[in-house]
């Protein structure tokens, strides 16, 4: 039997793995598109910035001219590099503030558990560039940074950003879908018990009830920083509320027919069970 045939009888047999095939073909297609637009755009910012300074550095050695000393021209070059730190200082501290955004809202991260998982490939390479900016960020926009230097913090801010986005497009995609259907209802009732746990109706011993739920549900599923537990813990006392004042005695109390005067209960402190 000659090769063709061969191949023409396996793929009559299993003509049905053509399907799955194009699938994964066409996710990774659309992800290294989105990836590749994301980069582009962000190098094309980035040549925009440099030629800003470029044109600046020009304009300045233009005007050398016996008014202008070599002092003059230094400061109005420092001032084109502290305009694009700050701009780029700026970006960093949005990226940054998204994330966080992920990392304390435990309603976020129950509904986007990939962006708080190092173990993602995406969000892994997120955190690496994230560790990269964080790493080549100047002291700040006043200090004396060399053009190398600004340049490497213009393309790790750059790289940060397009990482953000990234791997934030793949965690809504992926929302739960790497549990099982049991640990997905665990997921949707932590998320329903959430909801109680900050409601101002709900009474009190309903909302620490619905704390240690929400605890409970997440144990073993979703590893919740220290951070998004303090948060967490902020909002549900919150809705607790200040207990109730006493009524102040009157200005000459009598000993014996006046009823002793207990202090209000104060609401029983968060637990915080084992992880």
């Amino acid at each position: 039997m000659d090769p063709l045939t061969q191949i023409l009888q396996f793929l009559g047999h299993f003509w049905w793995m053509i399907f799955p095939i194009m699938g994964v073909a066409g996710g990774l297609a659309r992800r290294w598109q989105v990836l590749s637009r994301q980069h582009h755009l962000q190098k094309l910012e980035t040549l925009r910035l440099k030629g800003e300074i470029k044109a600046a550095e020009l304009a300045a050695r233009g005007q050398v001219a016996p008014r202008m000393s070599p002092r003059a021209m230094a400061e109005q070059q420092a001032q084109s590099s502290k305009e694009l730190l700050e701009r780029l200082f700026a970006e960093h501290d949005e990226i940054t503030a998204r994330w966080l955004d992920y990392e304390l809202d435990v309603a976020k991260v129950i509904a986007y558990p990939a962006m708080s998982d190092g173990r993602q490939p995406l969000t892994a390479a997120f955190l690496r560039a994230k560790k990269a900016a964080d790493a080549l960020r100047p002291r700040s926009a006043d200090a004396k940074v060399s053009e190398q230097q600004v340049t490497e913090y213009l393309d790790a801010v750059g790289n940060y950003s397009v990482a953000f986005e990234v791997a934030e497009k793949d965690a809504h995609r992926l929302r739960d879908s790497g549990f099982s259907e049991v640990e997905r209802k665990r997921l949707a009732r932590a998320q329903h018990m959430l909801k109680v746990a900050v409601d101002e109706s709900a009474t009190s011993a309903e909302r620490q009830t619905a704390y240690r739920r929400v605890r409970e549900e997440l144990d073993g599923l979703i590893d919740l920083s220290d951070a998004a537990v303090q948060n967490l813990e902020k909002k549900v006392a919150l809705q607790l509320g200040p207990s109730a004042p006493t009524t102040p005695p009157s200005a000459d109390p009598d000993p014996v027919s006046a009823p002793e005067q207990t202090p209000a209960p104060r609401p029983d402190p968060l637990p915080r069970p084992e992880r």
